[in-house]
């Protein structure tokens, strides 16, 4: 990249104020009000909710690929983790250099560029748990959600493993109201067509989703249905001590029961597509897609990852007939019990990029670190 641009590391101690630059953090809460990318303005947040915090999220702007003559656009990661942030983190911090490395060796973006970049992730993600295996045998049952947004040409791909979920904000031609159109696919196993899907690759297996206190769940343990990492469910070597026993296995397996292939969308960008809400599942328990995008339609852009934020928490307190106020108070670890890690990145579309027009020259990488 041509210059750097990440907010600094923050300690375990809440904080108020920092630089514009970076993003700012208020006690649990990271922001970036507003900032320019290749293509337009964004705004982000992240609140976390765990003990440790589990989400991780990035967006880069300016070369896709490792040479100079490669394409330049926009790219937007959340990762959702699970079991520990391990695996998030890692997505974090390699996801991208990956897709930059492959992109250069194809020339270009494209479906098959984004899956290979997925796979290599995976695969090195996998190789460093056998390695720490018998040091940290529980990194085996770490696992993340990986939904990816890339800005090129004038089109949009969208990659997605698990249930994070990317919305578009569209002016309908009739109405001339703004409606939300989701364009993601979902990985989880409350979807009855996606435990049929999983219950197609394995037939034998009369156990492969389980009802486990009104919530579907893989083999009893985990909602979602594709992940990077969760080497526990995807590799027998690791279904046994010295892996704590609750994420074991009670028979073992033959096949991957977890998969990482992304499912993979690409968009043509129209006059009338506003804006995009890509989000980890914690906005999406608290907020439909509809109200989401009437709140960034509703309100300026300058702060409006963080309205989104605060919105599903004022809506977690309600369900749990608690004030917001009292709600902010509550420190990580307890507030799992109220709300998840939260993620959103909020991505305004310039004319220009539909028009397929060259991009600003911006080049900058923004990485949250809480």
């Amino acid at each position: 990249m041509g210059s750097c641009w990440k907010p600094s590391a923050v300690d375990d101690r809440p904080r108020r104020g920092g630089s514009e630059a970076s993003g700012r953090v208020d006690g649990l809460l990271w922001y970036k009000d507003l900032g320019q990318h290749a293509w337009g303005e964004f705004s982000m947040a992240v609140i976390q909710a765990n003990s440790v915090l589990e989400d991780q999220s990035q967006i880069e702007s300016g070369p896709l690929s490792s040479t100079k003559s490669g394409p330049v656009g926009t790219f937007v990661g959340i990762y959702d983790g699970h079991g520990g942030s391990e695996a998030s983190t890692y997505v974090n911090e390699n996801l991208f250099c990956n897709l930059q490395r492959i992109a250069a060796e194809h020339r270009a973006i494209s479906e098959h560029v984004i899956k290979k970049a997925y796979l290599a992730t995976e695969e090195n993600f996998l190789s460093m748990v056998k390695k720490k295996w018998l040091n940290k045998p529980q990194i085996a049952s770490a696992g993340t959600c990986c939904l990816v947004g890339i800005l090129c040409n004038g089109l949009l791909y969208t990659a997605n493993v698990g249930d994070s979920r990317v919305v578009l904000g569209k002016i309908e031609t009739a109405t001339k109201e703004v409606i939300a159109v989701q364009l993601s696919t979902e990985h989880n196993a409350s979807i009855e067509s996606v435990r049929d899907e999983l219950k197609s690759m394995h037939p034998y297996d009369p156990k492969i989703v389980v009802l486990r206190h009104r919530v579907w769940r893989v083999k009893g343990l985990i909602q979602v249905t594709r992940s990077l990492g969760d080497a526990y469910l995807k590799n027998a070597e690791f279904n046994r001590e010295p892996l704590p026993l609750k994420f074991r296995l009670p028979e073992p397996f033959l096949k991957p029961i977890l998969i990482p292939e992304p499912s993979i969308s690409v968009l043509k960008l129209h006059p009338e597509d506003q804006f995009l809400i890509f989000a980890s599942d914690g906005l999406w328990e608290h907020l439909s897609n509809q109200e989401a995008v009437d709140i960034v339609n509703s309100y300026p852009r300058k702060g409006i990852a963080r309205k989104l934020v605060e919105a599903a928490l004022q809506e977690a307190a309600k369900k749990r007939e608690v004030r917001y106020s009292d709600l902010r108070k509550i420190e990580r670890g307890v507030r799992r019990h109220f709300h998840d890690d939260i993620s959103v990145v909020v991505v305004f579309l310039s004319t220009r990029l539909k028009g397929g027009a060259t991009p600003h020259k911006t080049q900058f990488s923004l990485k949250p670190n809480i």
